[in-house]
């Protein structure tokens, strides 16, 4: 009887010790885990700045490669434009399926992977679904049409996209809002076989160009309601993604890059016009107000649509201003931004260059100030 108490009044000493021992198990195994993660991603650091150094010391190599590699690249696309137009748009779509997936990996290594929730890239999904899977649809044809002619189109010249050849990254962003156009423009105008393939009725001979509109009521619906719809559809998808579902993903890194986040930086830097009106509602409201200048954009640009889509002269005329603008953009960068660069690249080279010890000298260790100690940045287009 006293053993039953003796065992109720002190309890079973070995579950307290198997606890004791559990829990110093799990905190050796976590400070284990723990360093093994630091020195992991150590060397991760070490190798990607073994990476940057040679990249870095091989820059005007790679550049002359990739400045090659564009012109050529460029030149031949004007030789099959002219040569063979019903070819185009393979070329978009070889384009699209490579360059795209490497982006993604590009950005997300640069905290950039949610510009790939823009509407350019919605957009070209959906072109990429018309091409391949229904090229024969001519209201399909006409809602990418509006997209690729419209928002896309302007955004090369609002947004200031340059046509640098050195640069794969501003090659690939002027091709994702410019080579839409040029497809859409040789299938309403320079592909005959199109036409005979969407209205194989045998009439196709007596039509001067199509789609055949029978009333205007026709064209604005599918070149100015439906894309507007579509559009509402992305920006309610695009909302939701990034304003609710990942708001405490891009509140706890702000290295995290989102297209408001990039625009009101750059806007707010030049304090510009977009800054101002983006302000007009309060800076707690400027979020409301870039969706709905970007809705007036996107409603301006596909409104445009409807007469280039019906003036082959107004069309030609458009395809050359926006060549022209990102031409134009791109030798403005080699002239004005890619020098400021380079001195500013070589000004931080002297400061990380130690300072030349004299025989018989002290050596002091001299901690670098908070200016060095920043990162320089460099203008963005």
């Amino acid at each position: 009887m006293s053993n039953k108490e003796d065992a109720e009044d002190g309890g079973d000493p070995f579950p307290t010790v198997k606890q004791r021992f559990s829990d110093r198990t799990k905190k050796v195994t976590k400070e284990i885990i723990s360093k093994q993660a630091v020195q992991t991603k150590e060397i991760i650091s070490k190798q990607a700045v073994k990476i940057a150094r040679q990249a870095e010391e091989h820059e005007r190599f790679i550049n002359k490669v990739t400045h090659l590699i564009g012109v050529l690249g460029f030149g031949a696309f004007c030789f099959l434009l002219g040569s063979r137009p019903q070819d185009v748009p393979y070329v978009y779509c070889f384009f699209y399926v490579i360059f795209v997936p490497l982006r993604w990996i590009y950005y997300r290594f640069k905290k950039w992977h949610y510009y790939l929730l823009d509407f350019c890239y919605y957009a070209n999904t959906l072109f990429l679904v018309m091409l391949i899977l229904y090229p024969r649809n001519e209201k399909f044809f006409m809602v990418c049409f509006s997209f690729a002619e419209g928002p896309l189109a302007w955004a090369l010249i609002v947004w200031r996209c340059s046509l640098v050849f050195s640069s794969p990254d501003k090659i690939v962003s002027v091709l994702i809002h410019l080579l839409p156009g040029i497809v859409f423009f040789t299938i309403r105008w320079w592909d005959p076989a199109t036409f005979e393939a969407m209205h194989s009725d045998g009439n196709a001979g007596r039509r001067a160009s199509w789609p055949y509109v029978e009333n205007k009521s026709y064209l604005w619906t599918w070149l100015f309601v439906v894309p507007l719809a579509a559009y509402t559809l992305w920006q309610v998808l695009y909302f939701l993604i990034v304003n609710v579902l990942r708001r405490q993903r891009l509140l706890r890194d702000p290295e995290v890059m989102t297209s408001y986040r990039e625009l009101s930086k750059k806007a707010q830097k030049a304090n510009n016009i977009w800054w101002r009106l983006s302000g007009l509602l309060g800076d707690q409201n400027r979020m409301l107000m870039y969706i709905l200048l970007q809705a007036v954009f996107t409603v301006a640009t596909m409104a445009l649509t409807v007469p280039i889509f019906l003036s082959y002269e107004m069309h030609v005329i458009f395809q050359t201003l926006k060549v022209s603008a990102t031409i134009w953009n791109g030798a403005s960068f080699l002239l004005e931004v890619m020098p400021r660069q380079v001195i500013l690249k070589e000004k931080r080279k002297l400061e990380m260059q130690p300072l030349p010890i004299q025989p018989n000298q002290t050596v002091a260790t001299v901690e670098p100030s908070e200016d060095a100690k920043e990162p320089v940045k460099i203008d963005h287009f």
